[in-house]
């Protein structure tokens, strides 16, 4: 039996870590020291399209690209810069914030309502680029 909701796990993470308005974040979008964070999954993205410059970093990964100990350690995230996170709707980026707090990343938050809020208020909007 479920112990905690989905709900109830964001509602935790949303009173403990930053969330910034889709406003907030287009004033922050394409500063040197702010680094957008896609957690969407790789078919999102083909789906819907991407925040330019943004980094994709895929949710089942991210522990281990953000912990410097671990061999999947993406140095980015050892940079001196603000991330902030979005997903479609902002569920997964607040969950997702708070594990990365809880790791001890500080600069760190998410986007109220994610790429969907993004999108529908005139936020930059490119297709992911085709590999090959």
């Amino acid at each position: 039996m479920v112990k905690k909701t989905v709900k109830s796990m964001v509602d935790d993470a949303m009173s403990v870590i930053t969330t910034y308005s889709v406003e907030e974040a287009q004033e922050l979008h394409g500063r040197d020291d702010v680094q957008f964070i896609d957690i969407r999954d790789v078919r999102e993205l083909e789906r819907e399209g991407i925040v330019p410059g943004a980094f994709h970093a895929p949710r089942g990964m991210l522990e281990f690209w953000v912990d410097p100990e671990s061999e999947y350690h993406k140095p980015l995230f050892g940079e001196n810069k603000q991330f902030v996170l979005f997903c479609a709707m902002g569920w997964r980026s607040a969950l997702a914030t708070k594990t990365l707090r809880d790791m001890g990343l500080e600069k760190v938050a998410h986007i109220d309502g994610g790429f969907t809020a993004w999108k529908e208020k005139g936020g930059p909007v490119a297709d992911k680029p085709k590999k090959g």
